[in-house]
């Protein structure tokens, strides 16, 4: 390979941790990681060394399956691709060859240096080396372990494993330096620390806090799927927290900055400004919810710092038109994220809607039924539950909506229709915008129980209505 050294001395010198401690969780073999080992396995028998690496280590040390596997070897990208007929050369200048098996995607990367990171994302150059350097190179101790599949021996040349029982994030050798080499590991460090509920060690945070600036230089796409990570995990609040005081968030989500300090009218919202309510709702989630969710929460009053009022009057702060103006925002921020327009779609709408909530208990049961027939009406639900919760703590209408959703669940929220287009031209109308205006006044009827028939429909077109 032009311009790569390549060595595959085994270097056997390796940092004296701790062992992990006992798991309290005993992992049963998956047909993933039996497949991995048939990989490493054949690896061996051809000479080569082959070590199960980093995230997959970590996760099983943790009592976790791994969703994936990645092995490092001594062999080189020719040589894995020769034992391997079919793979993938997805970054061979980087040492990396993808190889398919039992419907799974396996990363066999060679041990490898890497050079310098002029563009701050990717190696200019690499050099194949010694599992020892190779740990070097990583990004946090706790992903650069690795395990002897063969032996069941994990290999610990950077103190992963004393961080791992610790819960401690830190990042290998000088911090400054490795987010200099790959800006996009300033995402990774919140992610992991969320994710894995750990705390970043002191002189990683105050680099991730200096070089914060970095970012810069990420795709937002890249961005974007770190993020998703982030909200979609139950420490998310956390992870927006961190986001915020390292200075992250200021390259991709600087709207959230506004919310700090942007002061609610007391009587309804005690628990402080738009930041810490919207904080709190995010821990307030329950379950698993939905990406469209997560994002809904956080945006929900994005739009009150634009609209902040004080009534001189009447002494009290208004956020008139916020739900609107958010949803306009959201749209915006999640384009420029870009986000998949169902997403955009689902999202803004929510933002726009959840103000909607308060006037359910006196909506007419049509209007009722079509709010509770949203695509996104149990997101919204819940969006609705933490909002209250973590404010006035008013339950009245999500109760109601819970009662009516009993009350309805015997026949469709919103059934078939009773007229159709077809109808209404056989009855002489010509069609255009007006057929909208009748079909949804017979459906608005119809969902109040004053018609109940396709003859009763018809009716009622004739005695409302002219042909033209």
């Amino acid at each position: 390979m032009n311009g790569i050294v390549q060595t595959f001395k085994l270097d056997t010198h390796r940092l004296e941790t701790p062992k992990f401690p006992p798991r309290k969780f005993k992992r049963d073999m998956t047909p993933l990681e039996d497949t991995a080992k048939s990989i490493a396995a054949e690896l061996r028998e051809a000479g080569h060394t082959a070590y199960f690496a980093g995230g997959c280590v970590r996760d099983a040390l943790l009592g976790k399956d791994p969703k994936d596997y990645d092995i490092a070897t001594s062999a080189t990208p020719q040589e894995v691709m020769k034992l391997f007929p079919g793979s993938d050369a997805i970054g061979a200048h980087f040492g990396v060859i993808l190889v398919r098996r039992g419907g799974a995607h396996f990363e066999i990367a060679t041990f490898r240096n890497d050079g310098s990171y002029s563009d701050g994302r990717r190696p200019d150059s690499v050099t194949f080396s010694t599992p020892e350097e190779d740990a070097q190179r990583r990004d946090f101790t706790v992903n650069g372990l690795f395990k002897d599949p063969e032996k069941d021996e994990i290999i610990d040349f950077v103190g992963g494993q004393a961080d791992l029982a610790k819960q401690t994030l830190r990042a290998i050798g000088d911090p400054k330096a490795r987010f200099s080499e790959d800006a996009l590991r300033l995402m990774r460090a919140i992610r992991f620390a969320t994710v894995l509920g750990f705390e970043i060690e002191t002189a990683t945070w105050q680099a991730i806090c200096d070089c914060h600036e970095l970012l810069k230089k990420i795709a937002v796409e890249r961005i974007r799927e770190e993020f998703n990570k982030i909200i979609l995990s139950p420490n998310r609040a956390q992870g927006v927290r961190m986001l915020v005081d390292s200075g992250l968030i200021q390259h991709f989500l600087p709207e959230v900055l506004d919310l700090i300090g942007c002061e609610q009218p007391p009587q309804w919202h005690p628990e402080g400004d738009v930041y810490t309510h919207t904080m709190i709702m995010l821990e307030m989630l329950h379950g698993t919810p939905s990406l469209d969710l997560c994002l809904s929460v956080l945006l929900h009053d994005i739009g009150k710092p634009a609209t902040y009022t004080y009534d001189e009057e009447d002494e009290r702060i208004r956020f008139n038109g916020h739900d609107r103006v958010g949803s306009q925002m959201s749209e915006e921020i999640l384009h420029r994220l870009k986000y998949p327009n169902d997403t955009i779609e689902a999202v803004s709408a929510m933002v726009d809607n959840h103000m909607n909530f308060m006037h359910v208990q006196q909506m007419k049961k049509s209007k009722l039924k079509r709010f509770m027939a949203r695509p996104n009406y149990q997101d919204e639900m819940e969006l609705h539950r933490v909002d209250c919760a973590s404010s006035n703590g008013f339950t009245e209408n999500y109760e109601f909506l819970r009662q009516k959703e009993e009350e309805f669940d015997n026949e469709p929220l919103i059934p078939e229709p009773l007229v159709k287009g077809k109808d209404l031209i056989d009855m002489g109308f010509k069609p255009g915008p007006r057929f909208k205006e009748i079909l949804e006044a017979i459906q608005t009827e119809q969902l109040e129980g004053s018609l109940t028939s396709r003859e009763q429909g018809l009716a009622y077109v004739r005695e409302n209505y002219e042909a033209e």
